[in-house]
């Protein structure tokens, strides 16, 4: 599965699957318990695929880290989100060696945690959409 229509919709907890659009927004439903929400188009709405982490580099996209968290967890769950901080760091420095400590914060990383572990156990995370995540990285062809 992808997190091509994975969404966080600011304000509501967890995460939502994107259903369908309509003129005034559109129809989301929660992972957690499977209810569905109407969204307006004034909400402040990321989809999880277009998010990326800081690094020394520039920036990673969400997908690859979650796809890193997966290979080390052999796609299992991850670290608990609720772990003390530096725990989390340790824990997200293994995962994502080169990542902005100055930019990246120990709220992120939880954020991150807690998303990778709702998603897996939706089955939407694995360690084999490794070849997806090079696709969508990979630079654009000229034509």
């Amino acid at each position: 599965m992808s997190i091509e229509k994975i969404l966080a919709i600011s304000g509501k907890p967890g995460l939502y699957e994107l259903k369908l659009q309509t003129r005034t927004g559109f129809l989301a439903e929660s992972l957690t318990d499977g209810k569905k929400v109407s969204v307006g188009l004034r909400s402040n709405v990321s989809l999880l695929s277009e998010i990326s982490v800081y690094t020394y580099d520039g920036e990673t996209r969400l997908s690859e880290v979650f796809v890193n968290i997966a290979k080390k967890e052999n796609d299992g769950p991850a670290l608990s989100h609720k772990e003390d901080n530096k725990a989390l760091i340790d824990y997200f420095r293994a995962v994502l060696p080169d990542f902005d400590e100055d930019r990246v914060y120990v709220s992120d990383i939880k954020k991150i945690l807690n998303w990778y572990n709702m998603l897996q156990a939706k089955g939407f995370v694995s360690s084999a959409e490794e070849s997806v995540v090079a696709e969508e990285t990979a630079a654009p062809t000229e034509e």
